[in-house]
């Protein structure tokens, strides 16, 4: 199974951590935040992953070779720009459209998330809704929010608790959910991201799901999930793992 690790931001949000260094590699208990997430998506069967760099991009190809890759197939996909999460995984689908796994689904997860999440129970809903994408979401506070309709499907998105709803197609009071940055994605989805350079994926699956596309809710109310954005977020993750939360 493939999966593609989000890591190419400059993690202004991190400094002065990221001062020397990108987000990737900052470390949590002694660990880097890449080292992290690969070893967790290695543990629900990912073998191949492709790793998106552009801030100190040469030291996580240096991190990856001096620990052989932590045992698995990675490819790296460097952007001189910054190209959002949209246009990053845009550069890197000839990932997904190589070998004998083109037409499987594959993960799509931010490095700087940290969750006790069931990735196997994401890729199984994906796969019995036949979803163009599954988007791992709670029901917790966030500045941003997306919209579900009754069938737990993407429909629109609002700005925090009192924003105006943004929807892609017409929904009778929809469920306002937080994203986790965690994602089960059908590879038909590159075909279909008409964008180009820079762009985020959200709008890009709002427009689809316009157009008819199944956006699918995976609802992971019941689970820890840390965003590891900040110094501050990083601590309380630190006292998660050391009481057994994570």
């Amino acid at each position: 199974m493939k999966a593609m690790v989000l890591a190419a931001g400059l993690g202004t949000r991190l400094r002065p951590l990221t001062n020397d260094r990108p987000k990737a590699l900052v470390t949590l208990n002694g660990r880097t935040l890449l080292e992290i997430c690969l070893e967790r998506l290695r543990s629900f069967g990912v073998t191949e992953a492709i790793v998106n760099t552009h801030h100190f991009a040469d030291l996580v190809e240096d991190f990856l070779a001096a620990h052989r890759n932590f045992g698995m197939r990675i490819e790296i996909s460097r952007e001189e720009l910054l190209l959002d999460t949209g246009g990053g995984l845009k550069q890197a689908a000839w990932f997904f459209l190589e070998g004998t796994e083109r037409d499987q689904p594959f993960l799509l997860h931010n490095v700087d998330v940290i969750s006790n999440i069931d990735l196997a129970l994401l890729l199984q809903q994906h796969r019995e809704s036949g979803a163009l994408a599954t988007l791992a979401v709670q029901e917790r506070s966030t500045s941003r929010y997306l919209l579900f309709d009754q069938d737990g499907l993407l429909c629109g998105r609002r700005a925090g608790r009192d924003g105006e709803p943004e929807l892609a197609r017409p929904a009778d009071r929809p469920d306002a959910l937080a994203f986790c940055g965690i994602h089960a994605v059908s590879p038909r989805l590159l075909s279909l991201l008409e964008e180009d350079g820079e762009f985020p994926i959200i709008p890009a699956y709002l427009r689809l799901a316009g157009r008819g596309e199944k956006i699918a809710a995976f609802r992971a109310d019941g689970c820890r999930w840390r965003d590891l954005g900040r110094p501050e977020s990083l601590l309380a993750a630190e006292e998660d793992l050391r009481a057994g939360r994570l």
